[in-house]
């Protein structure tokens, strides 16, 4: 495979620590490709005034695949997400998140091995919301309002078709449709509608059913383990996936992906938590991970594979880990990932045709 260039936005918090960590991992496994190195976010509004330069969308535009860290996207106020603003810039409109049980972390449940689609780009998250003011007796008041963004049938087809298609590449065996076309009947009824139409295409590999979202959140917390993979729209699928990682033992686990026609974006499901950032102890398996999945799309399985096999053994051992997996004698970000490059040097040097 001939050298190419990846963008990698470092990220707010502790992103700069993770993406280093995953940066070096594949390095060790052998991958030959240049980062191009952007800023977004914070970082980027201090260096060039705003938070999405002009050059990191070019970056992204030219390389058509990121490898990307958490951005902060301030509460309340300030600039909107940088997430969605990307994912919309560049119409990722299929955004991937694994959740599985890893041997070696605690967690309330075993055997839990799904994946949450999320519609990345229209919906609540592709609308926009204003304040409205209006005079009450002597008072104004003022009412925040949120405009609901479109559903489009032809984005629906397209995030169904992937959606689909991942299956029957995974050995998937069902989707679930996850809704609300009980009370949104024509934009949850059109979601339902066109994931149902892209069901019975692929009826005679793939079982096809649907759950109201507010049911869902309480079938996974009774049994994850009955779901294969979870077809949502953007709300719901941002919020299922932040309770699914929790099942398996929290974000600092969950890998992501987001996928366009053309460009792709990899990043981990969790934040830049802020409180831990700059000590050097945050958890670089998600991003990792998410690494991992950026492979797997370049055409590089084989290289995942081995990454995330490594990943695996170092956590099922639980020594060399970081305190949110070993709270009582946790490793440092650096020592967590010179065990995982030591295991993949391991494969290299000696059963690496038996790992995958």
């Amino acid at each position: 495979m001939e050298r190419r260039t990846i963008t990698l936005i470092r990220g707010d918090g502790i992103g700069p620590e993770v993406t280093g960590a995953a940066a070096l991992v594949l390095k060790s496994v052998g991958v030959d490709f240049d980062w191009e190195i952007c800023d977004a976010g914070m970082m980027a509004l201090g260096k060039y005034g705003t938070p999405l330069p002009n050059e990191t969308l070019e970056s992204i535009q030219e390389n058509q695949v990121a490898l990307k860290g958490p951005l902060d996207t301030p509460i309340g106020a300030g600039y909107d997400s940088i997430n969605v603003r990307l994912r919309k810039e560049f119409k990722l409109y299929a955004n991937i998140r694994p959740i599985k049980s890893m041997p070696g972390v605690k967690s309330h449940y075993e055997n839990v091995d799904l994946v949450v689609f999320r519609e990345g780009i229209e919906g609540v998250y592709g609308g926009t919301e204003k304040y409205l003011r209006r005079h009450v007796r002597r008072d104004d008041e003022i009412v925040g309002a949120e405009i609901k963004g479109a559903i489009s049938t032809a984005n629906c087809h397209k995030f169904f078709e992937k959606v689909f298609k991942y299956a029957k590449e995974h050995g998937r065996k069902r989707v679930t449709i996850i809704h609300k076309a009980n009370i949104f009947k024509k934009t949850g009824g059109l979601f339902l509608e066109t994931g149902q139409h892209i069901g019975r295409i692929y009826a005679d590999i793939i079982e096809t059913d649907d759950m109201i979202v507010d049911n869902t959140a309480q079938k996974l917390v009774l049994d994850p383990t009955r779901f294969d993979v979870l077809a949502c729209n953007n709300e719901h699928g941002d919020i299922l996936s932040d309770l699914c990682a929790g099942l398996v033992g929290g974000l600092g686990l969950a890998p992501g992906a987001n996928i366009g026609d053309q460009i792709a974006i990899f990043e981990a499901v969790h934040g830049t938590a802020p409180d831990i950032a700059g000590k050097g102890i945050a958890n670089p398996t998600a991003v990792i991970l998410s690494a991992a999945m950026m492979l797997d799309h370049i055409g590089e399985a084989k290289a995942a594979n081995i990454i995330r096999w490594a990943v695996a053994a170092v956590i099922n051992n639980g020594i060399r880990v970081t305190r949110d997996l070993n709270p009582q004698n946790g490793v440092s970000t650096k020592e967590m990932t010179d065990a995982i490059i030591e295991k993949i040097q391991f494969l290299h040097d000696h059963a690496a045709e038996q790992c995958c």
